[in-house]
């Protein structure tokens, strides 16, 4: 049965929203929720009149427009926001949700209010289809749980966990770049970041003039990269949360950031980080604590003064991509993720990754230490999260690599021998070396799981010639046993080298 053909379980002389509508009850004259980033109470007046919600997120305002709706989709959507309210959730899951409101039109209201538990996954499925936004999946759920508190049509609260664990939402893979290795910074873009610092440093403790901006913008970069801020807990740092301890000289400095942990589920208290900025930085700060006094305002002022947790994330990026010269690379969550990598290359524990990046659960960060083909190198310190890194996380995932990449190799994993006498190199490489593999090379590697051919179609076809040779010398000193242990193995080889050949082959059609 179809989801549009689902008989409503009420009187069918009414339409399904009016009905709906009918049995809501009155919105309050005022919905209070409270704004993190001001620290500071807000509330809407007049919902059920109002034709525009605004929410203040992060510093910024998130206009929830209901004009273009009719009258009963618009109240139920505001239902289903003053619902989020009563539930504690955060403005910015709210207005998260709501960015989606403009795809669910008030015919799928009216499906969704004529569907059942037992036709819901009929009818989710069909709308999967469609390739909603995750967010607009998320609002559509939301209206369910209205449902189920006013007990229509068969749902009630007996079926909210039936909700969260069996309507799925589109799958993501927020992960997939630290996977992949692309969040990473490399050593050299690092240096380039703490010589600027460095460099910051110096001209504060040798009274340069530098302007109020680029400083801000260092101390922000320090947040981001030494201790692996969100760009909201940056922006909502206050001078307050900024100690400085003097014992006496310049050098003895010592500045403690208190900030509080983000973006927690559930979480109705707000749990409180305190991170020590490094010493030849923490002059900074000083220099920041102390203009901001001279500014006009309340004491209790942004530390940076951005005006939101965006502003901040733009800030940081446009420093870093003038430090590094590339735009795909260093952001602030790419700082982040470096700052946890470096931790875990340390030899962090889970606990204390989870401390550090201010994380609930341990297994949140268990992807830093996932040692699969994309992160090939990992076990290998030395690499850290450098250029050869990124390029073997390239190869594990693209098998394939070319006569450049191969020579970017160590030599240990660049594959050379001299099988029945034929000098043979640059075939490709083996993740895991040469002198470890207990094989015979250049015979063994192809087909092995561990070998990464290179690119070089006319190289392979050499050494297929040379393969085939060598079974016709065999053959000529009637040394051709099909049983023989040697000649089995240069069949094999033969047809692994065919199987490589037809792939690059395959790829260049």
């Amino acid at each position: 049965m179809q989801p549009e053909n689902v008989i409503l379980a009420a009187s069918t002389g009414m339409d399904a929203l009016m009905q709906f509508c009918a049995q809501l009850q009155p919105l309050p004259t005022l919905l209070r929720y409270y704004d993190e980033f001001d620290d500071s109470t807000r509330s809407i007046s007049s919902p059920a009149e109002a034709q525009l919600f605004e929410l203040y997120v992060y510093g910024r305002i998130t206009k929830i427009d209901f004009k273009r709706r009719r009258e009963h989709g618009a109240q139920i959507f505001k239902h289903v926001f003053a619902m989020m309210l009563e539930k504690n959730l955060s403005p910015a899951s709210i207005a998260s949700s709501f960015a989606g409101m403009h795809e669910v039109t008030d015919d799928d209201l009216e499906m969704l209010l004529r569907t059942g538990p037992l036709e819901i996954g009929l009818l989710w499925s069909s709308w999967r289809a469609r390739e909603w936004q995750r967010n607009t999946y998320s609002l559509a759920k939301h209206v369910l749980y209205l449902l189920c508190i006013y007990r229509w049509n068969g749902w009630s609260n007996e079926y909210i966990s039936f909700l969260k664990t069996t309507l799925p939402l589109p799958a993501t893979d927020k992960y997939s770049s630290v996977r992949s290795g692309d969040s990473f910074l490399s050593a050299d873009e690092e240096a380039l970041i703490v010589r600027h610092l460095d460099g910051i440093a110096t001209g504060i403790q040798s009274a340069a003039s530098l302007p109020y901006s680029s400083v801000a913008d260092a101390g922000m970069l320090i947040c981001a990269y030494q201790f692996a801020m969100r760009p909201v807990q940056i922006a909502m740092l206050d001078s307050k949360h900024v100690r400085i301890w003097h014992d006496g000289t310049d050098a003895d400095l010592t500045v403690h950031l208190t900030f509080h942990m983000a973006k927690q589920r559930g979480k109705k208290t707000r749990i409180s980080l305190t991170r020590r900025v490094k010493r030849e930085w923490a002059c900074i700060f000083v220099y920041l604590h102390t203009s901001l006094k001279s500014f006009e305002g309340p004491g209790d002022r942004k530390f940076f003064q951005a005006q939101c947790a965006q502003e901040v994330g733009r800030r940081i990026a446009t420093l870093v991509y003038t430090l590094i010269g590339t735009k795909d690379l260093g952001n602030a969550t790419d700082l982040r993720h470096t700052a946890a990598q470096r931790l875990v290359d340390a030899g962090a524990s889970h606990e204390e990754l989870a401390e550090f990046l201010g994380h609930s659960h341990t297994v949140t960060g268990l992807v830093y230490f996932a040692t699969s083909a994309s992160h090939a190198e990992r076990v290998n310190r030395a690499l850290g999260a450098s250029d050869i890194y990124r390029q073997v996380a390239k190869i594990s995932h693209d098998r394939f690599i070319s006569p450049s990449e191969l020579a970017a190799l160590k030599e240990d994993q660049q594959i050379a021998a001299v099988p029945h006498g034929m000098p043979i190199a640059g075939i490709g490489g083996c993740r895991s070396g040469q002198p470890a593999c207990p094989y015979n090379p250049i015979t063994s590697c192809y087909g092995c799981r561990k070998f990464m051919p290179t690119t070089d179609l006319k190289l392979h076809g050499q050494v297929l010639s040379d393969m085939r040779e060598v079974v016709l010398f065999f053959e000529r000193s009637s040394r051709a046993d099909v049983k023989s242990p040697a000649y089995m193995q240069l069949q094999r080889t033969i047809s692994e080298i065919q199987t490589v050949i037809g792939e690059l082959e395959g790829e260049g059609k």
